[in-house]
């Protein structure tokens, strides 16, 4: 199949799968089944992506490409952690995202970002840096989450979707869970870029480097406030929201500027 095919093929399994998941949701259920069509729909999605490095010997960082990139594996990410935790309904969020991000970069290829790896140095630098960045957007959407759930526990009753989710100190659990092995691969990224990276200013990575940093420090405060303190609840919510905003500005922030607004690499 052509790297086209694959990508539609995968935009449609992720919508299939995210559309069962909410009907299984209106059942106050989740059948693993439902998860099928994303299981098939992330490998597609790796496919679509290998398919266009074989061709150029180079992956393409710009800024709609990397987004795909990176929600194939927050997609992948979700899927391994339902096979032990209750986060499936997470994909209900994660595939149709997945889907766009994947649609986008398909409509506006941009072939002026296409970066060389050539060394386990970058290679460990970029994997960890998206690995960090994906669990923590799953964090993110977990306190989202998490914050709903703590609402309407208060009303009563609370919504079907609500009284099907795991018990507030489990969500609670897998929230923190996820940030600490987050700020795991996060700790990587950071150690890497300083030790491979030759000219963080020259490359225009010093703004990034700052921000990454400012949120590394907010979630370890938010891991440090749990053990020591107990933060929880909204609390934690709060945190992990700062910390992945902090994140966010970080890969994304000079990507909107330099590409949609300036046009420039």
């Amino acid at each position: 199949m052509t790297p086209m095919t694959l990508g539609i093929f995968s935009i449609l399994l992720y919508l299939i799968s995210a559309a069962l998941l909410l009907k299984d949701s209106f059942k106050n259920t989740i059948i693993k089944s439902s998860l099928a069509p994303a299981w098939l729909a992330v490998v597609l999605h790796f496919s679509y992506t290998f398919s266009l490095f074989v061709q150029k010997q180079s992956l393409n960082f710009s800024l709609f490409s990397t987004a795909s990139i990176i929600s194939s594996l927050i997609a992948l990410l979700l899927l391994l952690a339902s096979l032990n935790k209750p986060v499936e309904k997470l994909g209900l969020a994660i595939f149709p995202i997945a889907s766009i991000a994947l649609l986008i970069s398909l409509l506006f290829p941009n072939q002026e970002y296409d970066i060389q790896i050539n060394s386990w140095q970058m290679s460990t630098h970029i994997l960890s840096s998206i690995i960090a960045f994906s669990l923590l957007n799953i964090a993110a959407l977990q306190a989202i989450l998490l914050a709903f759930q703590e609402q309407q526990l208060r009303k009563h009753p609370p919504k079907r979707f609500i009284q099907s989710l795991p018990p507030l100190e489990t969500m609670e659990s897998l929230l923190f869970q996820m940030i600490a092995t987050g700020i795991l691969f996060l700790t990587v990224s950071l150690i890497s870029g300083f030790v491979f990276i030759e000219d963080l200013f020259a490359q225009h990575l010093a703004h990034k480097t700052f921000l990454a940093i400012v949120a590394w420090i907010t979630f370890s405060a938010l891991l440090v406030g749990k053990i020591k303190y107990g933060w929880r609840g909204q609390t934690a919510v709060k945190w992990t929201l700062a910390g992945f905003s902090l994140l966010l500005l970080a890969y994304f922030g000079s990507k909107i500027v330099l590409e949609l607004i300036l046009q420039r690499p």
